[in-house]
């Protein structure tokens, strides 16, 4: 059977099975049964981010929920976290995002949280992967008639409010925002705007097609000139659903998920907040963060990436702070899943609390140089069963030896091998990295 869920859900092009609309509604209906089945009322809220197909992805889902007997509210467009929040808050037994993340906007996804905010087990993806794949087309469902309902984006915003605690310094700073033309382009102009900072908005106008089209998270360059151009103290890159946050400080310097944990997890150290002396990460964070955090007398732990990957370590060793350098970040306390807007205003408090710029409060973290290079592949294979590719990393690592790291791994979201090559010599990794990238060209690649 086709593995659907991959590690953020369900992820292709729009209209393409598993997006097509049959197996959506086939989706609703299963997951319907599987909330019974679990002794759970099929209450189920929705909210989508501003690609075109999202609106009919949400009707098809609608629809086969309904036909299941299932309860269905929508909360429109609002970020992926938001839906986790609103699961926990308004008791429905399931929450679904329709999102591609930082996938082009041909793309959609689906993503399913449960009653606790939490992405759904391997388990359940399976059972629902079972119901896809063997039941028959169901035609003629009725049209159901949900609507957004805004008291979900007010409470979301609420939330948000509630969690920013501001300290003695200056709340006047001025924060470009871009907000990739997604889930956040109104919202988060609006919170950070009403808690007194003065707020420079890019990249917030969804055509249904533009979302992470050169902007956000994933081109960051653009905010960095903006900030600079602006005189600006900070710039925030939200990515399509909002779910991370990468930073530009007020000299341009472009800074990843790497800083954001480190930055946190002195602040919350210093307030008696973290626990367990840990901070967890994946495999492609920074050996300087490792380092930094060691000098600061906290253990970084590593897990596989995706965020559910980092939540699941987090439970596992009590820890309350994780994330990716790709810009995702766990507060736990807060929120169980990543959320690009909480975890930019807890930085924003940071910064107002000891009146310093990012530029300061990253001033002790010195990064490794690194390399990251993304080939696309036209199957994805055991990498232990390619011997050509598995000499190649063999060699690299010896070359590398203790004062570097080499990984290479599938997407779990796009047809993609990604390869990170770490170390202390520029040239040499670049050198590296290439011979890696070539050995899975001529292996699997398109």
């Amino acid at each position: 059977m086709q593995k659907l869920f991959g590690t953020d859900g369900i992820r292709a092009a729009a209209g393409e099975y598993p997006l097509d609309e049959p197996s959506v509604r086939t989706l609703g209906r299963a997951l319907v049964d599987l909330l019974q089945a679990e002794g759970l009322p099929p209450r189920i809220l929705i909210g989508r981010d501003t690609r075109e197909s999202g609106d009919w992805i949400e009707e098809a889902l609608i629809r086969g929920i309904s036909s299941a007997g299932g309860q269905c509210a929508s909360a429109g467009i609002i970020p992926t976290s938001a839906v986790s929040h609103l699961a926990r808050t308004f008791a429905f037994s399931a929450g679904i995002v329709v999102s591609a993340s930082h996938n082009p906007y041909k793309d959609n996804g689906i993503k399913i949280f449960s009653s606790a905010g939490l992405k759904i087990s391997d388990a359940w993806e399976d059972r629902l992967e079972t119901e896809i794949a063997r039941r028959p087309e169901v035609r003629g469902l009725e049209k159901a008639d949900v609507r957004p309902d805004p008291v979900y984006r007010r409470e979301y915003e609420h939330f948000l409010r509630r969690r920013f605690a501001p300290g003695p310094g200056p709340k006047g700073m001025k924060i470009v925002l871009d907000c990739a033309n997604g889930s956040a382009s109104a919202i988060a102009p609006e919170v950070f705007g009403g808690l007194g900072f003065t707020i420079v908005a890019t990249e917030a106008e969804p055509d249904g097609r533009n979302i992470n089209e050169e902007c956000g998270a994933l081109h960051p360059e653009k905010l960095a000139q903006t900030v600079l151009a602006r005189k600006a103290d900070l710039g925030i890159a939200f990515d399509g659903d909002a779910d991370r946050a990468l930073w530009v400080d007020h000299r341009g310097r472009i800074l990843s998920g790497d800083h954001t944990l480190f930055v946190l997890s002195r602040a919350m150290k210093a307030r008696g907040l973290l626990r367990g002396r840990s901070v967890v990460a994946t495999t492609m964070s920074n050996m300087g963060l490792e380092k930094a955090l060691a000098a600061d007398g906290l253990s970084l732990v590593r897990t596989r990436v995706g965020d559910k990957y980092v939540l699941k370590k987090m439970l596992s060793i009590r820890a309350n702070l994780g994330g990716e350098r790709s810009g995702h970040t766990i507060l736990s306390d807060e929120c169980p899943t990543g959320d690009g807007l909480l975890t930019a205003l807890k930085l924003l408090e940071v910064m107002v609390e000891k009146n310093l710029p990012l530029a300061d409060l990253t001033r002790d973290y010195a990064e490794y140089p690194q390399v990251l290079k993304n080939v696309r592949v036209a199957r994805k294979p055991a990498m232990d069963g390619l011997p050509e590719l598995v000499a190649a990393i063999a060699d690299v690592r010896e070359r590398l030896g203790k004062n570097g790291r080499l990984e290479v791994r599938y997407s779990g979201t796009e047809p993609l091998a990604r390869v990170m090559v770490e170390g202390e010599d520029e040239d040499l990794i670049e050198i590296l990295a290439a011979r890696i990238t070539a050995a899975i060209r001529k292996t699997i690649g398109v």
